[in-house]
């Protein structure tokens, strides 16, 4: 048994060509001479390969070699001559074998063939040629035997400094042991190696011990037996705790503000350091919408143990204009205006403004929130003008809004009250629904929680929101009434997870993929439901009530198909609303493995009455596709209304709960 060190391997690194020195024989003038006009010269042809390599090596390990070996970045040098080449072979074996050690071989055959008769063919070329000559001197011959592999018998890991006795430390020693030990079993590669020691520091440092480092590391080869036993001893130094928070570049917008999304997110001066809230607390600023940029990392103390925390920002333009052109199967072409202004003067709220302009929709808004105060709860307050066509009803609506709302990492509340006004115009009659507009006031709650792996493209977990509002109808008999509505998604991976592709020789594995993506794919659900409670003769705003149909509700129905149907054909909202949705997401594999787009197999139903036991759904069935794009999937499905017993085609961008 030999104990070996691998160091970090250079040889391992692309190899360049060496560009060739510039010729030496221009003579240079004398001083005080004048300079003799330059000559143009014509560029000298690539030079052609002084030597050729014939690799006789099992293909695994046989591009690697060819790409590494040290002889090949003198294959193409115009002055090497047969004494250099001779030198060269002589140190081949050697750096044959430390290339072969990187990949787990460690008692290799290596035979290194010269070209026959290199010195006589190099004298000849001498002599026709000059001093070095210019003929190929003939061609190397390699052959390889690589012999067995070695494989990872053991992993062990030993800690020093505060990590190795701390009772509160417990579960990041678990943690760090529990990932070097997924390489027991597997083939010895220097880069493996390399990789498991990274990822056992970036464990250390990112709780607790940000100044934590390697002490030792020992790669312990047992050449006969094919075994390899590794070592690795961390050294934590003493546990750090957050300081005190240092803002840079808040010039436009309060920096209290920014200090108070940095608290909501766990960075508190006396708490432990934790590299993931730094990233948390990076993250939120950038999505406050007052930043282009933020960075939020600590600076390195070894004086003490509090670590003050920097936060530097680049503030986005205190007035943003959006103009966008877009478009959907649901409502087809749209044309939006979007106004934004971080800092309203006199009170510093922001005032979001939008004109939209779509087929069947024109929306006019305006919404206003403060900045968050310490709890993160900011007010929140807003206003909607809204015309929708239906068949042969128009419906128009205005809503004004105003309480609270507090945006958390997983979860979401607000509670506000809502004033709402609609009227509905049937353009077949030329009448108006109902005498006046009906109209409403209500308290409302609302709450949601997200726990999906990825907030872009989901493969697990599910999210809830829920909403519970109690009012009063303001026409001309004032009844009261409450509406209810829930939405739940989950999605459940099928099978296996997939293992993760093969690495390129050299390379290191993967071997603690991020992603849990499977094989047969997963299945996602979807379910929504409201009610609305009330006495018949209630005249409840229709933006109150409930219609459904559509990209993201029941696909093969058009937007808003689903409803009350009048003897007219028309179709009117209702008081109760149930949808289903399940969906089956399938990989679509390809040459080089998994691709980034999946096949989509879905049944879709909704239903909606005035009565709930009225409610009888209306089912959609179809197939799809979806590209997983860095901004979220997109999504094409083509869908079958079982009851209108047509086609439609639903196009939808992005994942939002």
């Amino acid at each position: 048994m030999w104990p070996l060190l691998l160091p970090q391997a250079a040889w391992a690194q692309a190899v360049d060509v060496p560009e060739e020195p510039a010729d030496a024989d221009v003579p240079t003038p004398a001083s005080g001479a004048s300079a003799p006009r330059e000559r143009s010269r014509t560029p000298r042809p690539p030079a052609a390969p002084r030597f050729e390599i014939d690799l006789q090596a099992p293909d695994e390990v046989r591009e690697f070699l060819l790409r590494h070996i040290e002889l090949q970045r003198f294959r193409l040098l115009r002055n090497l001559d047969a004494n250099e080449l001779a030198r060269l072979l002589a140190a081949a074996p050697a750096n044959l074998r430390e290339l072969l050690a990187t990949l787990g071989y460690f008692s290799p055959l290596v035979d290194v063939i010269g070209p026959p008769a290199l010195t006589e063919a190099a004298d000849t070329a001498a002599s026709v040629n000059g001093a070095t000559g210019n003929q190929p001197l003939g061609t190397v011959t390699i052959r390889i035997a690589p012999g067995p592999i070695t494989r990872v018998a053991t992993v062990n890991v030993s800690f020093v400094g505060d990590i190795a006795t701390a009772p509160e430390a417990a579960e990041q020693r678990e943690t760090i042991q529990r990932q070097v030990r997924v390489m027991q079993g597997l083939p010895f590669s220097q880069s493996d190696w390399d990789r498991t020691k990274d990822a056992a520091l970036r464990a250390l440092i990112a709780r607790r011990y940000p100044a934590g480092r390697i002490q030792n590391s020992l790669a312990d080869i047992d050449a006969d037996n094919r075994q390899a036993n590794l070592y690795i001893e961390l050294d934590s130094g003493r546990a750090m705790r957050m300081g005190e928070v240092v803002v840079e570049g808040a010039e436009r917008y309060d920096k209290t503000t920014v200090e108070r999304l940095v608290r909501l997110s766990g960075v508190v001066p006396g708490s432990d350091y934790d590299l993931a809230r730094l990233q948390t607390a990076q993250q939120r600023l950038i999505e406050s919408g007052y930043y282009d940029s933020a960075f939020v990392f600590v600076e390195p103390s070894m004086d003490g143990a509090s670590l003050p925390v920097k936060v530097q920002l680049r503030e986005s333009l205190r007035q943003k204009l959006v103009l966008g052109v877009g478009g959907s199967t649901d409502s087809g072409a749209r044309l939006s205006i979007e106004h934004t202004h971080h800092s309203v003067p006199g009170i510093n709220w922001r005032a979001v403004s939008v004109l939209k302009v779509e087929r069947v929709d024109q929306l006019a808004s305006t919404d206003w929130s403060s900045p968050p105060n310490n709890d993160g709860w900011r007010w929140i307050a807003g206003g909607r003008l809204l015309q929708e066509q239906d068949d042969f009803n128009i419906t128009t609506s205005q809503r004004l809004r105003a309480g609270q709302s507090q945006v958390g990492i997983e979860y979401d509340r607000s509670f506000y009250l809502q004033y709402d006004r609609a009227s509905v115009f049937n353009e077949a009659t030329q009448t108006l629904r109902t005498a006046e507009a009906n109209s409403s006031i209500t308290a409302n709650y609302a709450w949601t929680r997200r726990r999906f792996d990825d907030p872009i493209s989901p493969n697990s977990g599910y999210g809830l929101a829920v909403e519970l509002g109690v009012g009063y109808t303001l026409g001309t008999t004032r009844l009261p009434f409450t509406r209810t509505q829930a939405r739940w998604l989950g999605y459940w991976p099928l099978g296996d997870r997939s293992p993760p592709p093969e690495p390129k020789v050299g390379e290191a594995r993967v071997v603690n993929p991020s992603s849990n993506r499977t094989n047969l794919g997963r299945l996602a659900l979807r379910l929504e439901g409201g009610a609305v409670l009330a006495k018949r003769s209630a005249a409840i705003p229709d933006t109150q009530l409930f219609l459904t149909g559509g990209d993201a509700t029941v696909r093969g129905y058009g937007l808003r198909d689903i409803g009350v149907r009048q003897a007219d054909g028309s179709v009117l909202p209702g008081r109760y609303k149930g949808v289903v949705s399940l969906e089956w997401q399938r990989p679509i594999f390809n040459a080089n493995g998994r691709s980034p787009v999946e096949s989509v197999l879905f049944i879709d139903g909704g239903a909606v009455a005035n009565r709930a036991g009225d409610l009888k759904p209306l089912w959609g069935v179809g197939t799809g596709v979806r590209y997983n794009s860095p901004v979220g999937p997109l999504q094409l499905d083509l869908g079958y209304g079982l009851e209108t017993k047509r086609l439609r085609l639903h196009l939808n961008v992005g994942f939002t709960f």
